[in-house]
């Protein structure tokens, strides 16, 4: 039983091992089998994969080269297009040289025609030079032979012919240009006097200004001779103490009822007039009292002087003048200058100024400071040296005043040159207030002196037969020799008679000449 189990057992595992052995052999062939079908497979597989690689390199190839082809196509046109543009630029250039080349030719021609011509023009002014210089030698023959005949027929030599001929051409050049100089004088005085009468008519129409003068009073009415004796005083001591309070002179003579006060200060005159007239109406005259009356009435008086220069500077629109100046113009109210008041006259010509300088559309309120003070130093001419325009001057520019005030003060006779059209303006004005009628007063020896210098000086020229200041010396009228004088000569004996005067004259305002030539045929019947 044992032997069978064994058998058993041992034909089991034989019978497992031939199994696993078929299993194994079952097993190696269906791993090969695998493995082959896997080989082909794979094999099958790299050649779809080696067909697509080729199929898609085909493809990437043909796009490269299509690609290329575009790239080419697209530099093949660059290329064209670039070629045809520089062929177009090479065509122009060869039209332009072309075009060139015809103008120079062109031009060429026309230099060789030119050259022929002024060949042709040369010689013709050769053959005509030749003409003219055989002309000249007979025409120099000629007049050789002329001037012979002449010399014999006149008796002259041709110098002495030429130097009448040259005499009669410059007479007649004089002539010609005499009548020139006529001619264009009395237009722009036309229009020049047309202008002037319009702006000053105007302006005087506008201004109309009082015709009186003023003067500074010195003379004091007495009420009784009896004053006088009482102004006096003990051994003089009144008249003394007042003489030297005020710093004027008391002239006490034999007329009646009035005593005279003298001084060349105009300010201390007046005080001592005032003075004077408050101590008589008062009664009481004795040293003590006239030095409180004259204290009291200089500071009155310099209170007076400031609120005149106020009132004149308010009253004139002027802005701005320092308080000194203001003063003085107060002090203007003082003095006078030929008999003419200087606040009245200043005032005139600030007017005057004001109204042209608004005519020619300039600064009026500067017009006007400047013609109130340009007479601004003779008010300081009693107290320092020098000139009245010196003293002008001086004084504007200490207190600062605008630069065309300083030059109308200075300029105003002619003493320095006009710098402004303002300046000018203040001379015009000043010179038509000074000389209006009854202005200003002349000692009548002046007054005669000065017509008896205008006549020597008309009657010096050559040709003047006659010669009248009339007008109170304001025109001058010349009678001249008609033989000596001709029409054209006349205008230029006015204009060297004007120019003579005011080298060697001074006088206010202007003088007009005016030449008579007269020609008179009497003949009678009988």
């Amino acid at each position: 039983m044992a032997a069978d189990q064994l058998v058993t057992i041992v034909a089991v595992l034989v019978g497992v091992v031939f199994g696993g052995a078929v299993f194994f052999v079952l097993g190696k062939r269906a791993e090969r089998h695998e493995a082959t079908r896997q080989g082909r497979a794979a094999h099958q597989q790299a050649e779809e994969i080696l067909a697509r690689a080729g199929r898609d390199a085909d493809s990437a190839k043909h796009e490269a080269l299509l690609q290329a082809k575009e790239q080419i196509m697209g530099l093949r046109e660059g290329w064209e297009k670039e070629e045809r543009h520089q062929r177009e630029e090479l065509d122009r250039h060869e039209q332009r040289l072309e075009e060139r080349e015809t103008l120079i030719d062109r031009k060429l021609n026309t230099m060789d025609e030119r050259e022929q011509e002024l060949a042709r023009s040369e010689q013709s002014v050769s053959d005509r030079k030749k003409v003219v210089q055989r002309r000249e030698e007979e025409l120099d023959e000629l007049l050789t032979e002329h001037r012979q005949r002449l010399e014999q027929a006149s008796g002259l030599s041709a110098d002495e012919a030429k130097e009448a001929l040259k005499h009669e051409m410059v007479d007649s050049a004089k002539s010609e240009a005499a009548a020139a100089v006529r001619d264009i004088k009395e237009e722009a005085k036309r229009v020049a006097d047309r202008e002037a009468r319009k702006i000053l008519a105007m302006a005087m129409q506008r201004l109309a200004a009082d015709q009186a003068t003023e003067t500074t009073v010195s003379a004091v009415s007495l009420p009784n001779d009896e004053m006088k004796g009482r102004i006096i005083g003990r051994e003089g001591r009144n008249i003394r103490a007042f003489e030297t309070a005020t710093g004027v002179d008391v002239i006490i003579d034999d007329t009646p009822d009035t005593v005279v006060v003298s001084c060349f200060d105009p300010i201390r005159r007046e005080v001592a007039r005032r003075a004077m007239e408050q101590l008589i109406t008062d009664g009481r005259i004795h040293p003590g009292r006239i030095e409180e009356v004259v204290e009291r009435v200089r500071t009155e008086l310099e209170q007076q002087i400031v609120e005149t220069g106020e009132e004149t500077v308010y009253e004139l629109g002027i802005r701005g003048m320092h308080a000194e100046l203001v003063k003085l113009v107060g002090r203007m109210k003082y003095r006078t200058s030929y008999g003419q008041n200087m606040l009245a006259h200043s005032k005139e010509v600030a007017w005057l100024a004001g109204i042209l300088a608004e005519e020619l559309k300039l600064d009026v309120h500067l017009a006007k400071r400047a013609a109130l003070l340009h007479d601004v130093g003779k008010v300081l001419t009693h107290q320092h040296e020098g000139t009245h325009v010196e003293l002008g001057v001086d004084v504007a520019k200490r207190y600062n005043e605008h630069p065309t005030v300083v030059n109308a003060i200075a300029a105003h006779h002619d003493d320095v040159p006009h710098e402004t059209t303002i300046s000018m303006i203040v001379q015009a004005a000043d010179a038509a207030s000074g000389a209006r009628p009854g202005a200003r007063r002349e000692a009548f020896e002046t007054y005669v002196k000065r017509l008896s210098q205008l006549e020597e000086i008309a009657t010096g020229f050559k040709g003047v037969e006659k010669a009248f200041a009339i007008q109170a010396g304001r025109e001058i009228r010349i009678a001249v020799l008609p033989d000596h004088v001709t029409d054209d000569a006349a205008v230029e004996l006015s204009e060297q008679i004007a120019r003579r005067i005011e080298q060697e004259l001074q006088y206010p305002g202007q003088i007009k000449i005016v030449v008579i030539r007269e020609t008179r045929a009497v003949d009678f019947a009988r």
